[in-house]
């Protein structure tokens, strides 16, 4: 089949696969805001890799180099902050711009040359915004932990090779990786991957969750986009500190206080349990972006939510509850028709995974497990590496 092709193209030894013409749209998605990534590169060997990564001047090897002598008359910005990306210009002196890799809320990236090594690399420029700047600044000293405890990667985080301010713009730079996970689903028209590359796929990101959450690290942005392909492995693109409005940011944990604002570990398991049903089935587990209709879908796909967890939710959330803690889905004259059919057409977990043989059962027995409602009730990352999944020998599919 198409989707077996594809994922053996994952596990060659070359970078080449075969892609089809992006089909119509199968699912919303938020506007990606990656470092590190090439774009419509290739994607070779079936691993995948968290994105995590340090700091390291360019300049003296241990503070940010500021590139003053490079600020002038000549406008570099746009009205709204981000640098304007011009084909062969001199990023601090050292790096040649090749071309826009996209853009997000927090800046740009950028693919460059190296003068100095003559390696390609990839430069996330943080936007001339002074919250911008202070949340880069933060995801700087992230990276720097991150790379400091895991010197040699063997947890497959992203490792920054540098930062420094150009023009005043906070720049942090990395290895240039391959096309992310949903571009790669994209071009072959969302086929799932075989079933031996998705427990190859879950135990490394569960390990490099784990690895983050050691650090007391939580991710709170694990989703297709921000997992690169590599040659031989996946690496997760970190994404901006600080940011406030959604959760898409990697987030120190600094006290208890910061777990009660609402960011804890169990938000990245479930993620990761949603991550693992797109692997097998080749869409989004919940395609919406409103908070009331995707409390349905998740009744839908994992069954009532608990009582006491219901409970809780109508304290913090009464606009989303009735009488009883029950979910006020549809609202009437409130909830549109469409809304309603979508959440009546989602499937149930068990529909998704059908419980066909061993492995399917116990690829579905972990991932209930990761969607569990309640946060508390939870499996923990590190737990789901020791759930017998992982002990099977799943043979490869027939292409």
């Amino acid at each position: 089949s198409r989707a077996a092709a594809a994922a053996q193209a994952l596990s060659a030894s070359t970078s080449s696969t075969t892609t089809a013409a992006p089909p119509s749209k199968k699912r919303k998605r938020d506007p990606v805001d990656v470092a590190g990534t090439a774009g419509k590169r290739p994607a070779v060997n079936g691993h995948l890799q968290p994105a995590v990564s340090v700091n390291k001047s360019w300049a003296s090897g241990s503070a940010a180099a500021t590139d003053d002598a490079s600020k002038g008359p000549v406008p570099c910005d746009d009205k709204e902050g981000h640098y304007i990306i011009v084909p062969d210009d001199m990023i601090a002196r050292r790096y040649r711009t090749v071309r826009l890799l996209g853009q997000g809320t927090f800046g740009k990236v950028v693919e460059a040359l190296d003068t100095e090594t003559n390696q390609r690399v990839a430069i996330k420029i943080i936007r001339a915004i002074p919250k911008y700047r202070d949340a880069s600044k933060i995801e700087v000293r992230v990276l720097q932990k991150l790379k400091e405890r895991d010197p040699t990667n063997r947890h497959k985080c992203i490792h920054l090779q540098h930062w420094f301010d150009h023009r005043n713009h906070i720049c942090i730079v990395s290895e240039l990786l391959g096309m992310c996970v949903y571009d790669f689903l994209k071009e072959n028209e969302f086929a799932p991957f075989p079933r031996h590359h998705i427990q190859s796929f879950a135990r490394q990101l569960l390990g490099s969750v784990a690895f983050l959450h050691d650090l007391h690290l939580i991710h709170t942005d694990l989703k297709p986009e921000n997992i690169l392909l590599v040659n031989n492995g996946y690496k997760y693109v970190n994404v901006p500190a600080g940011k406030r409005n959604a959760p898409t940011r990697l987030k120190k944990i600094l006290d208890s206080t910061d777990i009660r604002l609402g960011w804890s570990y169990p938000c990245d398991a479930f993620s990761l349990g949603c991550i693992l049903v797109e692997f097998f089935t080749g869409v989004a587990l919940f395609q919406t972006h409103d908070n009331l209709e995707h409390l349905a879908m998740m009744e839908h796909v994992m069954d009532k939510m608990p009582e006491r967890f219901a409970r809780a939710g109508a304290r913090t959330k009464p606009e989303f509850f009735k009488e009883g803690s029950k979910l006020d889905f549809p609202k009437n004259k409130i909830t549109s028709r469409q809304s309603r059919k979508e959440v009546r057409a989602t499937k149930s977990l068990i529909e998704l995974i059908p419980q066909t043989d061993g492995i399917n059962k116990q690829f579905y027995d972990l991932v209930k497990r990761l969607l569990t409602f309640d946060p508390a009730m939870r499996i923990t990352v590190k737990d789901a590496l020791a759930h017998p999944y992982f002990s099977l020998r799943i043979p490869e599919d027939p292409y």
